[in-house]
């Protein structure tokens, strides 16, 4: 289907080029009818002396006449070029559409038995277009968001992201049982609450009824403003979250609501568990950070909701452990995982360091890239097509803002994620940067149609800009690819059809001047081939001049 679309869209671009040829011949051909009608005596002076008398007999109608018939032309051509711009715009996404419609539903099909229980196809559909994931390396909201509007005025987070936070804390922090125990349902109430205090106020009045572990979790998220007093409530909620989920781990067989307990449990104590080896990282306390997302990932190896392993590849490159950051990778960049930027990215850095010190664009145009120099570039290349946004942010080409709480893959959120962490490991690697900046962009020319046709990953979706337009605060420019740029023939008949309607109007209201400005600009146009005629006849022979203007 995609091959039938390009083929369909390469007929109509050979269209276009015709009608365009087309065009311009029949111009050039009326010129040539002009020339032959104002033919006169075979000396140029005399052709320039009745071309120069033809202008002064015509009257300000004809002007009038002949720049509104140009401005109509052109403005027929500017409308003509415009809808067939736009029929191979809606050809693009019809095809698209069709497309994707093909994989959601061969995806659907495969994957039918593992629908969970009142989701619907549609919804389903929905999600696997364009689906909004956490983000793994998200900031705290009263230690780093709070601060950050505070300091600048500017809210960081979109009420779109904010409401996503909500559900998944919904989602993984509540259960069907909760109204049995007074802490969990006043937290039940607390989690969809849209009100800051109101939230952190019901968090207070939970922990006065019992310990609980998600009272502190809102509480280190929300209201603590250092990372030291988040480390100190988490710490607190790893206590009180241990007590639950070793309390259900006991009774998750004795019905459907204990085990629906027991996998809140587990939510809980892994996110707790994941935020405190975060406060070690922030707190520099890197080495310790890895050892307890380590013993996290094996103690709960089937949780990958999390994505635990892209913290983990962060610390391992804050130690420079690029062993240990290779083995990691080697697990999770298999061609049946899904990707992410955090993993095409460390990779081609990982194979950037291997040669970024010695290389230089002069030596290896002379003697062409080495085989460990072409492996990095096409991981820079197979990194820029997953995630083309990226490379601006790590090139300081654009500025930099707080990630959000929410990433889209392959999008502009996921690259400010990822560069706002990893900027400083690129930077540390000596030349990596300079390759990157050399290579980067030659991705492009493998993938003229990234909409229609991908190199190694699925053709690039259309819905991230509408994402990222939520997903990102509104003083934040989004990142847009492929840019939709005016062809060219477009933008010239605009101009040219904008240009002979204001001579029109000129010349209509200013006949007089019109007239000397247009005698002055002729006489200034013709008089270098006026003077490179007269040489000419002062020397050729006046029979052979005669001769050659006769034919």
């Amino acid at each position: 289907m995609a091959e039938a679309g390009t083929g369909f869209l390469e007929q109509l671009k050979s269209c276009i080029v015709w009608s365009w040829t087309y065009l311009w011949t029949l111009w050039f051909f009326i010129m040539l009818f002009l020339v032959y009608i104002l033919r006169v005596p075979l000396k140029i002076n005399d052709n320039l002396s009745t071309v120069s008398m033809f202008l002064n007999t015509l009257t300000p109608k004809f002007y009038v006449a002949l720049t509104g018939t140009s401005s109509l032309i052109s403005g027929l051509i500017l409308v003509s070029t415009t809808s067939i711009n736009i029929t191979l715009e809606f050809d693009f996404d019809v095809q698209n559409c069709i497309s994707g419609f093909m994989q959601i539903n061969s995806t659907l099909s495969e994957s039918q038995p593992f629908v969970a229980n009142g989701a619907s196809t549609g919804s389903l559909r929905e999600n696997l277009k364009c689906k909004v994931w956490r983000n793994p390396l998200n900031l705290f909201r009263g230690a780093e968001y709070n601060r950050y509007t505070w300091v600048t005025g500017r809210e960081p987070l979109t009420y779109y992201d904010m409401n996503l936070s909500a559900q998944d804390h919904q989602t993984f922090f509540t259960c069907d049982t909760d109204h049995l125990r007074p802490a969990d349902a006043i937290m039940q109430k607390a989690w969809r609450e849209r009100n800051p205090q109101a939230r952190i106020s019901a968090a207070h009045e939970a922990l006065e009824l019992n310990e609980c572990a998600t009272a502190y979790i809102l509480l280190a998220e929300e209201e603590a403003t250092t990372i030291v007093e988040a480390e100190k409530l988490f710490k607190q909620a790893l206590k009180a979250g241990e007590g639950c989920y070793r309390r259900s781990q006991q009774l998750q067989h004795h019905g459907a609501q204990y085990e629906a307990q027991h996998r809140r449990d587990t939510n809980v104590l892994v996110y707790i568990k994941r935020r405190l080896a975060m406060c070690a990282r922030k707190l520099g306390r890197t080495r310790e950070a890895v050892k307890m997302m380590r013993d996290l990932m094996k103690e709960f190896p089937l949780l990958s909701m999390f994505n635990i392993h892209e913290n983990l590849l962060e610390a391992l490159l804050e130690l420079q452990a690029y062993a240990d950051v290779q083995a990691v990778l080697a697990k999770y960049d298999d061609i049946s995982l899904p990707k992410s930027a955090t993993i095409c990215y460390t990779a081609a850095l990982l194979k950037a360091r291997a040669v970024s010190d010695k290389f230089s664009p002069e030596a290896a145009s002379r003697r062409g890239l080495s085989t460990a120099e072409m492996n990095a570039v096409e991981a820079i290349h197979r990194a820029v097509e997953f995630n083309p946004h990226v490379p601006k942010y790590l090139l300081e080409m654009k500025s930099l803002i707080l990630p959000p709480e929410h990433i889209l893959k392959r999008g502009d959120s996921e690259a400010i994620a990822y560069a706002f962490f990893h900027l400083q490991h690129w930077k540390r690697v000596e030349g990596a940067l300079n390759l990157l900046h050399c290579t980067w962009e030659g991705t492009f020319r493998m993938i003229p149609y990234p909409l229609e046709k991908g190199h190694l990953f699925y053709p690039y979706p259309i819905c991230t800009e509408t994402a990222d337009r939520e997903l990102l605060p509104s003083f934040h420019e989004v990142s847009v690819y492929p840019k939709k740029e005016l062809p060219f023939f477009i933008l010239f008949t605009a101009g040219l059809c904008s240009f002979t309607a204001m001579l029109a109007l000129l010349t209509h209201q200013f006949p007089e001047l019109m007239g000397v400005f247009a005698k002055a600009f002729l006489s200034t146009l013709f008089a270098p081939l006026n003077f490179v005629m007269e040489k000419v006849e002062s020397i050729l022979p006046s029979s052979l001049w005669h001769q050659l203007t006769r034919i």
